[in-house]
């Protein structure tokens, strides 16, 4: 098969990729734990939330007809019959005409009131509480199942849980819950020009630095990283890392998948029984990148460059674990800017670039962040998006409309 067999653009990527993933089993955990983890089954409540009828304000249970025509200058005087504090008995406490009750917030509603009035509206004095404006019924009273009925369908499979949701789990009882399992993803980083942190850089070497941008990617995505290393340039250390590696759910790699020399990872794929699906991807940066898989293990080979492999990791492996995870939302949103300076390109390649965007008078404004070369791992720190050109796309003016992928973003 030719190369250009093998040459894909970036949609036919994603949609190769996402097309080779099968979801991972499940696991029961804790639901302190649960943060940012996809549920693997719809949580359904057996309670009520709240359970009572309660107070939303600190003020004084009554029955809203006794305050019509209630002023600050001819206020409604009623006579306090008790106090009901948050979490406190209503037991033979009752409102009835003419009649108070002092109560704070979360406490349960006493059985004859119909609104709460806030304190801010009363004055209290001699037993009695005069009150400076009418109430209408229900003000200020929160009813038993507001928030949460029992039979309600609270969060729904696939569903990538966030504090408020860590909270309602709370409010449900539910200590524990049942999630995908996180994927495990081996990264390899390739090369003899390598040196790892705290190792001496000979003549001709670099440091080390995508094993550690893709660890913490990995981490933040809330799947579970293992570093394992450099590989030297030959065929036999590079297929020995590789079988250790094909025992993760993923495989990562950087470096090796372009044409020179001494690029080794593609060669060992066939004997490893890894199915490629593509080699190139019509994109700068990041054209050079594989993926293939065997079993049901994912493989990704990333270009060497750093923002090469950032870029290509957010575009094509990210989506992947979300997946992997049972994610239903795994897009980075992506909006209209205004573009702030003038932008040149060969057709036959998307393009994405480095962006700021600021937000001005309602309107979305983004410029580069300085130099574009895929080398430049600083111009990719000071982003909070990518600027996407589209392949067919050559000269944009500086005022033109221009779509950017938000990366810093939750995925929609």
């Amino acid at each position: 098969m030719k190369n250009n067999d093998l040459t894909v653009s970036v949609e036919e990527a994603k949609r190769m990729i996402l097309n080779s993933v099968s979801t991972l089993g499940s696991e029961i955990i804790s639901f302190m734990e649960a943060y940012d983890r996809v549920l693997y089954e719809d949580v359904v409540s057996d309670v009520m939330v709240p359970p009572m009828d309660d107070s939303a304000m600190d003020g004084y249970a009554v029955i809203a007809d006794d305050t019509r025509g209630a002023s600050k200058e001819n206020p409604v005087r009623v006579r306090i019959t008790g106090e009901i504090q948050a979490g406190g008995s209503i037991k033979g406490k009752n409102v009835s005409k003419g009649t108070a009750i002092r109560i704070m917030t979360g406490a349960h509603i006493p059985e004859g009131a119909d609104s709460v009035i806030q304190f801010e509206d009363t004055e209290e004095e001699d037993g009695y509480v005069k009150i400076f404006s009418e109430v209408s019924k229900h003000k200020n009273y929160r009813f038993s199942g507001e928030s949460i009925k029992r039979g309600d369908t609270v969060l729904k499979k696939g569903d990538r849980l966030n504090s408020a949701d860590i909270g309602l789990l709370a409010a449900m009882n539910r200590s524990a819950v049942k999630v995908y399992r996180r994927p495990t993803v081996s990264i390899i980083s390739t090369g003899d020009e390598l040196a790892d942190i705290g190792e001496e850089i000979k003549a001709g070497q670099i440091r080390n630095i995508n094993a550690y941008t893709l660890y913490s990617e990995v981490k933040k995505y809330n799947a579970i990283p293992h570093y394992m290393g450099i590989v030297k340039d030959t065929l036999k250390d590079t297929k020995d890392i590789f079988l250790k590696a094909l025992k993760s759910d993923v495989v990562i790699s950087t470096g090796g998948v372009s044409m020179g020399r001494y690029d080794f990872v593609k060669d060992i794929y066939p004997d490893l029984g890894i199915e490629v699906q593509f080699e190139w991807v019509k994109v700068k940066p990041g054209r050079p990148c594989t993926f293939g898989k065997k079993g049901n293990t994912l493989v990704f080979g990333l270009p060497g460059n750093p923002v090469s492999t950032l870029t290509s990791f957010i575009q094509f492996v990210r989506p992947a674990l979300l997946m992997l995870m049972g994610a239903k939302r795994i897009e980075k949103p992506v909006v209209n800017a205004i573009l702030e300076e003038d932008i040149k390109k060969e057709p036959g390649k998307a393009h994405l670039l480095r962006g700021c965007f600021t937000i001005r008078n309602n309107e979305i404004y983004v410029s580069t962040t300085g130099n574009q070369k895929s080398s430049v791992l600083l111009s990719m720190s000071a982003a909070n998006c990518l600027i996407v050109i589209p392949e067919s796309k050559t000269n944009i003016k500086a005022g033109e409309k221009v779509t950017i992928q938000l990366i810093d973003h939750d995925e929609v």
